[in-house]
């Protein structure tokens, strides 16, 4: 593990980002009927949205989809801007300012959660297999692990230097075993899991 590779899933990597107004893919339309499908309704159940950033994944697990959400994310600025956005009367998710990957769980509202994203993140984790362990450990049986992540090779040429911001077949397999239910659904450069224990 690299001194870089170490700080990209840290606040002193994505903070500067976040306040300079560095923005990031938006939820598209099949996206959205995607996790619809394989989210369902969320009857008031809690969901945890990690690494929220401006928070539009967990506003619409909260709003539209009817959970009841909390978004973490370890930038400040990201947190107020997704706090920020929230313009609805009704009350929105809860958000913390949190490390998923090394922060205390036990600040997190709920002790357990019904479904638990995980948008354009997977990837900056330097020890998946304990980002994915902590999440086992946070979800209810029966829960969904939501992942959506770029898949290693995919962008076309006109853009070589990101070539390797996906995921690598490595670590698809690290996320992917273990779980009772894996079912994959792919968006043009992205993939998306809904994992299952």
């Amino acid at each position: 593990m690299t001194t870089t590779e170490s700080t990209n899933v840290s606040a002193a990597y994505w903070e500067p980002l976040w306040a300079e107004g560095r923005r990031y893919r938006q939820l598209c339309e099949a996206e959205k009927q995607l996790m619809d499908e394989h989210l369902g309704p969320g009857h008031a159940r809690p969901a945890l949205d990690i690494g929220s950033g401006a928070g539009a994944l967990a506003r619409r697990l909260h709003h539209e989809l009817g959970y009841r959400t909390t978004g973490v994310d370890c930038s400040p600025s990201a947190i107020s801007l997704a706090a920020a956005e929230d313009t609805r009367t009704d009350p929105g998710p809860t958000w913390r300012c949190l490390d998923i990957a090394t922060g205390d769980l036990t600040a997190l509202p709920v002790s357990a959660y019904a479904v638990i994203t995980c948008r354009l993140v997977y990837r900056w984790m330097d020890d998946k297999a304990a980002f994915v362990d902590r999440v086992r450990h946070l979800l209810t049986p029966g829960g969904t692990f939501w992942v959506v992540t770029e898949i290693t090779g995919r962008r076309t040429a006109t853009a070589p230097a990101l070539q390797g911001l996906g995921i690598t077949p490595a670590d698809a397999e690290l996320l992917t075993t273990g779980w009772s239910t894996v079912r994959t659904a792919d968006l043009d450069i992205l993939r998306c899991y809904a994992l299952r224990p």
